[in-house]
């Protein structure tokens, strides 16, 4: 038998205005809902320049911390909640989604969304999250935020606000967003 060798993966763009968006795909819950929240921000470069074709998938628990395992994604009827969205950015680079706030999905555990990044330029996804910043005793306890440098863990926090929360993720540069390895098991 051979040695396989790896190859470089391909860019994963730039194609996601016209390829992979979809009718209401920002919209896990409709935004007039009465537990609906905003999670929205902004997708800077290293130079701090929005990037305007980058698309973000939101992955998250439900309400109560479950895993949801509900088909529809992609046929929203306005109200199945599937746990996952994709929305693209403007041209200013902002992203938006109508959603549920999350709850902890293990008990002692802190409620956070996930994300997937495609933007120009990049060779692979980039995967992060977005850690809901309300319980700071919860959040002293999580095993991923403490393996994160002091000095970095503020990049996986997403800031409340009226209605929701606001994430703004960066691909380079100073306050780099902390992005993590995906490993399949």
């Amino acid at each position: 038998m051979s040695d396989l060798v790896a190859t470089p993966g391909q860019t994963v763009g730039p194609f996601f205005g016209y390829g992979l968006p979809y009718a209401r795909g920002h919209e896990l819950v409709p935004a007039g809902r009465a537990d609906a929240i905003r999670l929205h921000g902004f997708v800077y470069d290293g130079a701090g320049d929005p990037v305007p074709d980058t698309l973000i998938e939101v992955w998250q628990a439900d309400a109560e911390g479950g895993v949801v395992q509900r088909e529809g994604s992609l046929r929203r009827d306005g109200f199945t909640f599937t746990g996952w969205g994709r929305a693209a950015t403007d041209v200013r680079g902002h992203y938006e989604f109508s959603t549920l706030r999350p709850g902890a999905h293990m008990s002692g555990r802190p409620a956070f969304f996930a994300l997937t990044v495609f933007a120009r330029g990049l060779l692979d996804r980039l995967f992060t999250r977005a850690y809901l910043p309300e319980d700071q005793a919860v959040l002293d306890t999580d095993p991923l935020l403490g393996a994160v440098p002091a000095a970095r863990r503020g990049t996986l926090l997403a800031i409340g606000e009226p209605g929701g929360y606001r994430f703004d993720l960066r691909l380079q540069g100073d306050d780099e967003t902390v992005f993590l390895r995906h490993v399949r098991s």
